[in-house]
């Protein structure tokens, strides 16, 4: 009888167990959950907030404003120049005069003398060499290029935002993870402690359990400190409190139809760096005309009218007088020698536009392999996906088993131990690999100018 109770009592622990701790990791997939303040905010949203406080944006913008207000007829020459004059001179003079005739001496105090002009002008510059039509040609060329730098800036900004806001769900999901693996650990620490207590585990098992646990909670809190940091982040994109709260999906989803060749087609046609490039170098090529009208003759045409009013008190020459002039003046003049200054100005623009090119070139080079680089790292990124989905699964599969032996007393607590980080760095490739394939496609979106379009809706 006495050992008919001992054989009940060594198997009771293990039949309540068995029912209490059945299927650890589901339960713990079941129960774990991260709180999150605030409103949920999806990616459209985030963009919306930065299209329209970014301060990059509105510096661009303002930017783009200064080109539109330069590129007018007037800057580029076209219109004349008229001006208005106004001047007056006084002055008040005592007179003492004596003369050889037999007129009276003169003796007066404060005669007044007075004269005024008013007057307007004209200059007109008729012909520079097609100067003023090539420097308008310039200034458009410069708005244009304001145009797309600001699209470029839209579209980094965009980029950066949609790669903060799925590393603050990468983050998340990480969280998630290390709040399984704690409640995994929990379950392991309170049976560790009940078959301690009754005797069918060694204190070793007990104390292990509990450092494991301790392990996770500090793992969690650290994991906690980098999901704030994540979302500190993507305020400071956003233009506002640091610390303001918000709530994001905790999933990500990759698209995995991106091809190749259009994405090539709408980089060269459409990605702004590139067009920028294309822009500078009009711009240095008209910077060689404009260079070459300096040695054409300039025509100028200059007029003037005038009003003049003279009030003379001192009892000699003009006593009043009221005047105007009409004045006109056609002038041409042909540059001959300037110090060899032209020939220098002309090697000059040359050069520039020499480099302009090189530079388009090297834009196009460089944009290129960056896409070829990550398309590759996108098509590699979604083969890891998939095949950290299957480790995913299977990792999650042996927890389960590996938890049932460490119950039933047939694996030590170092084997459970390495299966559970196993299955913690299984989970931590699948958010990796998950997060990486998004970053990956945001950049090919970057650089092919699709991601406004296919982002920003």
């Amino acid at each position: 009888m006495k050992l008919s109770s001992c054989i009940l009592l060594a198997l009771l622990p293990f039949s309540v167990f068995a029912q209490a701790y059945k299927n650890p990791l589901q339960r713990a997939q079941r129960n774990a959950y991260v709180i999150q303040q605030g409103e949920v905010t999806n990616l459209s949203q985030v963009i919306a907030v930065a299209l329209e406080k970014n301060y990059q944006i509105r510096i661009a913008r303002t930017q783009e404003q200064i080109t539109q207000f330069n590129a007018t007829y007037g800057n580029a020459g076209f219109l004349p120049v008229l001006t208005g004059n106004l001047s007056r001179n006084n002055s008040r003079q005592n007179l003492q005069q004596e003369y050889f005739s037999a007129q009276a001496p003169t003796n007066v105090s404060g005669v007044l003398n007075a004269n005024t002009v008013v007057g307007v002008n004209l200059n007109w510059t008729l012909f520079n060499g097609l100067g003023m039509f090539i420097l308008y040609d310039q200034l458009a060329e410069q708005t244009r290029l304001a145009e797309v730098t600001t699209r470029a800036n839209v579209e980094q900004t965009v980029a950066n935002i949609a790669t903060s806001y799925y590393n603050v769900v990468r983050q998340l999901q990480r969280l998630l993870t290390l709040r399984q693996a704690l409640d995994i650990s929990r379950d392991r620490l309170e049976l560790a402690r009940d078959s301690y207590e009754v005797g069918t585990r060694s204190k070793v098992d007990f104390l292990s359990a509990q450092v494991d646990y301790n392990t996770d909670s500090s793992a969690l809190l650290t994991q906690t400190q980098l999901l704030q940091a994540a979302k500190i982040g993507l305020n400071q994109l956003l233009v506002r409190d640091p610390n303001t709260e918000f709530a994001v999906r905790d999933s990500i989803i990759a698209r995995n139809n991106l091809a190749i060749e259009p994405l090539r087609e709408s980089l060269s046609t459409n990605n702004p760096l590139l067009i920028a490039a294309v822009y500078n170098r009009h711009i240095a090529d008209l910077s060689i005309k404009l260079a070459k009208a300096q040695q054409l003759p300039t025509v100028t045409f200059q007029s003037g009218y005038n009003y003049t009013s003279i009030n003379n008190q001192g009892g000699f020459g003009v006593r009043s007088a009221n005047n105007t002039t009409l004045l006109y003046n056609l002038q041409a003049s042909v540059p001959i020698f300037n110090g060899l200054n032209q020939r220098r100005l002309n090697q000059v623009a040359r050069a520039n536009s020499v480099i302009a090119e090189y530079q388009e070139a090297n834009q196009r080079i460089v944009l290129q392999t960056a896409l070829e680089q990550t398309y590759s790292q996108y098509v590699n990124n979604l083969n890891l996906l998939n095949l950290e989905v299957q480790n995913n699964q299977l990792a999650n599969q042996n927890v389960d088993i590996a938890y049932d032996r460490y119950r039933i007393g047939n694996s030590t607590f170092v084997e459970f131990r390495d299966v559970q980080r196993n299955a913690i760095d299984a989970q931590n490739r699948l958010i990796e690999a998950e997060y990486n394939a998004k970053a990956a496609e945001i950049e090919l979106l970057r650089l092919s100018s699709t991601i406004t379009r296919d982002l920003a809706q």
